[in-house]
């Protein structure tokens, strides 16, 4: 596909002019079939498995931005199937099978890294819901182990194993997680979709929805109006303000989820880490780059960027994690716009109006979901029906309460509040 060590070679020394485009850039057509609203890496997943799977041929993918500006390209690239509750456990463990073979899918190279996953616990009460987490994903089909103190020493031994307050009890390991390119995961799946006749109109905001009598025929942008027989939605953090031009309200607050990466550094960190006692991960980029995360900024918001309180707390849980990282310099931090749904679990499923479709409220599980949440909304877009591995992502289990998926279980009553 273009590419050699000689062609490599040749452009760099050559100041790298002779590349030619990965997809095309056309204008946007009057009418399509199936317009995707998001050029994410869900919105070009979907439009890729709608034309490599089922054959549609007349689609456009719109983006506000450039591809690779928004959410895609602003993770801390994790990829994992350790997810505990039925429902969720299937679709990410979907989602992995296809992560694993998602380069020689797409012909690209995705730096899928499967150097894996441990999860830290630093209690009793954590190691008992560790290892009924563990229990789970076994039974689920995938692989999880328990790692002892002694084994952990060796394999992560720069980690604080002496901390009074948050003392090391053990941890599980997921060897198949680890992470991938966020970059290249946007560019393979444009330049597949592109190659399937997808068209990827990029600067071209939606700003309005068109419904007649209950069904959707198409959308206005700001290079246009664009007729459509279908349209999906598929906008993550703006999930809810696109939805709003329809007349929808979605159950979706919109937070920001702040990463950090640090200067080059020698290869130490071969694994992702998962801090037990405060919401902190950790890995290193094939750059040498520390990649680390924590929680949300806890209020809503649209911005791309973060706080310092929450910059703060990240610090100091790595700091209590791993105390070398105090020698690395921070070279850049990020904002992700967050689609948190109330019970942490997302949605695919179709709207009250006739040929609109959503896919929206993927909190923390959005990257890693990239591969299966594609291949889920095109089935239902195509089919009508949702994927088998996705039939719990209903939108109404939060207005009846039916079906909540609360996989941190914080609800006053699991599963039925």
């Amino acid at each position: 596909m273009r590419f050699s060590g000689f062609k490599v070679l040749k452009e760099g020394l050559t100041g790298n002019k002779g590349w030619s485009p990965h997809w095309r850039s056309p204008d946007p057509k009057t009418e399509y079939d199936i317009v995707i609203i998001g050029g994410g890496g869900h919105g070009l997943s979907t439009a890729y498995h709608l034309a490599k799977e089922y054959g549609a041929k007349n689609i456009a993918v719109l983006e506000k931005g450039y591809i690779g500006g928004g959410n895609v390209g602003r993770n801390t690239t994790i990829v994992r199937a350790n997810y505990f509750l039925d429902g969720n456990s299937q679709f990410y463990s979907h989602s992995l099978k296809k992560w694993e073979n998602i380069e020689k899918e797409l012909n690209f190279n995705a730096m899928v890294s499967q150097r894996g996953q441990i999860q830290l616990f630093h209690s009793d009460a954590q190691r008992d819901a560790t290892i009924r987490r563990g229990n789970s994903i076994i039974n689920q089909g995938d692989e999880a182990e328990m790692l002892d103190v002694p084994t952990l020493k060796k394999m992560v031994p720069y980690l604080d194993f002496e901390n009074a307050r948050f003392p090391i009890y053990g941890g599980m390991i997921a060897r198949r997680s680890g992470t991938a390119r966020h970059d290249a995961v946007a560019w393979g799946y444009a330049r597949g979709a592109d190659q399937h006749g997808v068209d990827i109109i990029q600067n071209c905001e939606v700003t309005g929805i068109d419904i007649e009598g209950g069904v959707v025929k198409g959308v206005q942008t700001t290079r246009g109006a664009i007729k459509a027989k279908k349209v999906g939605i598929v906008v993550a953090g703006r999930s809810g303000q696109v939805a709003a031009m329809a007349g929808m309200r979605l159950p979706i607050e919109s937070h920001v989820l702040q990463a950090f990466v640090t200067e080059g550094l020698k290869p130490i960190v071969d694994h992702v880490i998962s801090f037990g006692m405060g919401h902190f991960y950790i890995s290193q980029s094939d750059k040498g780059g520390l990649v680390f995360g924590g929680d949300l900024d806890f209020y809503a918001s649209y911005a791309q960027r973060g706080n310092l309180p929450m910059m703060e707390h990240v610090m100091e849980a790595g700091m209590a994690l791993m105390p070398a990282i105090g020698q690395a310099k921070v070279l850049r931090s990020w904002g992700g716009i967050m689609d948190m749904t109330p019970d942490g679990s997302p949605i695919i499923d179709k709207t009250h109006i006739d040929g609109l479709f959503i896919d929206c409220g993927w909190c923390y599980g959005g990257f890693k979901a990239v591969p299966a949440s594609g291949d889920c909304f095109a089935h239902l877009i195509h089919t009508g029906r949702p994927h088998k591995v996705a039939e719990r992502y209903r939108l109404d289990r939060f207005r009846t309460g039916v079906g909540l998926m609360d996989e941190e279980g914080t609800g006053s009553q699991h599963n039925l509040h």
